[in-house]
């Protein structure tokens, strides 16, 4: 007859409890935290110019070219400006304070 030892099933127990918490943790946190995608996750994020902002120009952000706005007056080509706001398709920006 074939016979499991007691220590042997509290261990698998465990593992299985542990794993199963760990998932429900995530899963949880997954729920709470809030969706960033479109308006909201562009706002506040940096890009480079690539055509002269005086004041209309466009810019590269993530992996797309923008039509831009600047808020900021003239800014030359490979300059990096702030997104302070979309509308339609084109952005408005302000010169990022160099570091």
């Amino acid at each position: 007859m074939f016979q499991l030892d007691w220590w042997l099933i509290a261990v698998v127990s465990t593992i299985i409890a542990v794993v199963v918490a760990v998932i429900i943790l995530l899963v949880v946190k997954a729920h709470r935290e809030q969706a960033t995608t479109g308006k909201e996750d562009i706002r506040g994020n940096t890009a480079v110019v690539r055509q002269t902002l005086d004041p209309e120009g466009t810019v590269f952000f993530q992996g797309e070219l923008w039509s831009a706005i600047s808020k900021s007056g003239r800014i030359e080509s490979g300059e990096e400006v702030i997104i302070t706001e979309i509308k339609g398709l084109k952005l408005s920006v302000i010169k990022k304070a160099k570091e």
